[in-house]
């Protein structure tokens, strides 16, 4: 029990930097208290004695603002920052090294018995007030984002905002987008912004279009070697560096003659 306490306190340390000491963190942090008292609501609620887990499940309600139902499983170093409003349902089950914060909702979409709530696997991080809802699995190492609510399986790695929650990362995007961040780099290109989960539609519109650069470059380098291998010289200049001060110039004289046209407009013809 006391290995489980110390394993608690240091979770707090490692994800909290606002925690400055271990007395603090024992009186002041209400997502602890909450979890130990699950601890003890969930052993009563196994040994069939559901009417006393029940109410220690309320006190506990009522003590720290966090509802937790006896039934629910919780894995190690489990940590809720700030804590108030957090709901987690009866068949939740949570593994390790999850992070919850404040308003967030693990709940049910059905009144019938059975699993009906959401399955956290380890490392997951649910931003606040966003809701988990159904028997739902969120894979290992997956992030919610604040105010979204998620009604379909995450995979591992993924993060997920919006209302209904879609995914944005995952491995495979960001994989995506260091090869993009590559390409760029070779036209002498900032890469700024090319990420997948960025919601600019003209970041994502670049992102795009050095795709389709690089597949056209790669299909003219085969064509070239295909032509010098048979005698010819074509392709011999390497590309060209693109320099951004040369666009901030273009941009400047573009808004310059937008001004003069705009200024010598007659309203009148």
């Amino acid at each position: 029990m006391f290995e489980r306490i110390k394993e608690d306190i240091a979770s707090v340390f490692n994800r909290d930097p606002a925690a400055r000491n271990t007395l603090e963190v024992l009186t002041n942090y209400p997502g602890l208290h909450a979890i130990w008292m699950h601890r003890v609501a969930h052993r009563l609620w196994k040994a069939k004695w559901c009417w006393l887990a029940r109410s220690l499940s309320t006190f506990n309600r009522w003590i720290t603002g966090i509802e937790i139902h006896p039934g629910a499983t919780i894995g190690r170093r489990f940590f809720i920052d700030h804590g108030m409003g957090v709901v987690i349902g009866e068949t939740a089950e949570i593994g390790d090294d999850v992070t919850l914060y404040h308003g967030v909702t693990l709940g049910g979409t059905s009144w019938n018995g059975g699993k009906r709530h959401p399955t956290l696997k380890n490392n997951v991080v649910i931003g606040a007030g966003a809701k988990v809802l159904g028997p739902i699995t969120i894979g290992r190492g997956g992030k919610v984002g604040s105010n979204s609510v998620v009604v379909k399986d995450v995979p591992d790695d993924a993060t997920v905002i919006g209302i209904p929650g879609r995914i944005v990362s995952n491995v495979q995007d960001k994989t995506k987008t260091n090869k993009r961040e590559q390409i760029a780099r070779q036209y002498g290109f900032d890469a700024y912004a090319v990420s997948p989960d960025n919601p600019d539609p003209v970041a994502n519109a670049i992102g795009t279009m050095l795709d389709h650069v690089h597949l056209i470059d790669t299909k003219v380098a085969d064509m070239c070697k295909a032509i010098n291998d048979m005698g010819g010289h074509v392709c011999d200049k390497s590309l060209p560096s693109l320099k951004l001060e040369e666009f901030s110039e273009a941009e400047s004289a573009a808004s310059e003659l937008r001004k003069n046209k705009a200024e010598s407009f007659d309203p009148g013809i």
